[in-house]
């Protein structure tokens, strides 16, 4: 189910996370040459996904929204 993304928190090992919109939390990393995300590097990249729709299987399953 696309969600927009809406805000970002660096989890215990300092990984990206967005926050979406549903209130499930997906990790955003940038692991060449398998996962290609450059733009989660710095806060220009960043800013410039929020409302970026991300696909949310935490919602798909019906799991209850994430918390900090």
């Amino acid at each position: 189910m696309p969600q927009a993304i809406c805000g970002y928190h660096l989890d215990e090992k300092h990984d990206w996370v967005a926050e979406l919109a549903c209130g499930h939390f997906q990790h955003v990393r940038h692991q060449p040459p398998f996962i290609q995300r450059p733009w989660v590097m710095t806060e220009a990249g960043r800013t410039s996904m929020l409302g970026f729709s991300l696909g949310c299987i935490k919602c798909f399953r019906g799991e209850p929204k994430d918390s900090l």
